[in-house]
């Protein structure tokens, strides 16, 4: 595999479906920084959004501004014409949401992800990273079953771009510090009035990532991919309470149990996956390699293979963050 780095971007033009969402903005901000895009197309569905963003980033002349939906393969095309490498970020990704509302979710998940494939190989994009969640992994719920779907759509529309230069790679990750939807502002909130802080069961543990690290894993991503990988960070583990314990010191908790579609941990590799599981770069990556590739994809040669019934779980994890961790992370801005 190629060493890691970024310059394989620069001066490329580049497309970030989801652009104005959590993600999107810390990719447009690193890529401005540090990639001098040709230009960075941001495409996503909300106009006020939009036009916030780009008040963000003064309008920065790079900058391109497509309204659109994943769901219109149409759009997509038009978006990526001329275009050489793709994020692919947008998705519906609240659980208790996707268990209401499953249509609208397999509609954005799904078939917008299969929307991204094929308008990127009929416009001659050279690759495509899409972004999953450990919520694929073995997934008990509504948004956790489209994901991997999506998973699959990407690793597999590489047999569709066999005889085309596109290749499409997968990055999944946890729970992201600062992200859209966090609990953490409303628990600063509740601690700040008074009230007690509602855990979804006091067992729980999960990942936990910051924006800086996942929009690095995603250019990495681009420089080392063959196509066909689905690339996990080595990231640590936490317990539910001590992220409580950080935002609100000497809070009060009230157990309120596990909703619907919620696991007790977190996973971002089964079992079977472990089975094709390869760590990377003195272990900052795991690699779920293909199972079955049919464009030329090469073993990885200077791999780690991971020990025999490898599982990636959060409650089985070799890193953890404690509550002064988490603060430390918490109060840096991250």
């Amino acid at each position: 595999m190629s060493p890691i780095e970024g310059s394989l971007l620069k001066g490329s033009s580049i497309l970030v479906t989801g652009g104005t969402g959590s993600f999107g903005k810390a990719f447009i901000e690193y890529a401005l920084k540090n990639l001098d895009p040709k230009r960075l197309i941001v495409f996503s569905r909300d106009e006020l959004k939009q036009f916030e963003v780009r008040a963000m980033f003064d309008d920065d002349p790079r900058l391109r501004w497509f309204i659109g939906d994943v769901r219109d393969q149409q759009r997509l095309f038009r978006a990526m014409h001329g275009v050489d490498y793709v994020v692919h970020a947008a998705a519906l990704k609240q659980v208790d949401t996707g268990e209401y509302n499953p249509f609208e979710f397999v509609k954005t998940n799904v078939l917008g992800s299969q929307n991204v494939v094929e308008a990127a190989i009929d416009a001659g994009v050279k690759k495509v990273v899409a972004l999953s969640t450990d919520k694929a992994s073995s997934p008990i719920n509504l948004y956790g079953a489209t994901k991997l779907t999506a998973d699959k759509i990407f690793i597999l529309g590489n047999n569709y771009a066999a005889s085309y230069p596109t290749r499409f790679a997968v990055v999944r990750y946890g729970n992201v510090t600062g992200s859209r939807g966090s609990i953490i502002p409303k628990w600063r909130a509740m601690h700040a009035a008074g009230e007690k802080l509602p855990i979804t069961d006091l067992r729980c543990t999960r990942f936990l990532i910051t924006l800086p690290q996942a929009v690095e894993m995603v250019v990495d991503t681009f420089a080392l991919m063959q196509g066909g990988e689905l690339l996990v960070p080595h990231i640590p583990s936490h317990k539910v309470v001590d992220l409580a314990h950080a935002v609100a010191p000497g809070a009060e908790f009230i157990d309120i149990g596990l909703r619907p579609g919620e696991k007790l941990h977190e996973e971002m590799i089964s079992p079977e996956e472990g089975r094709r599981a390869v760590m990377i770069q003195d272990g900052k990556y795991y690699v779920i390699e293909p199972e079955t590739p049919q464009w030329g994809y090469r073993p990885i040669q200077d791999a780690t293979p991971v020990p025999e019934g490898f599982h990636c779980a959060s409650d089985k994890n070799d890193i953890w963050w404690g509550v002064e961790d988490l603060r430390e992370v918490l109060e840096s801005g991250i």
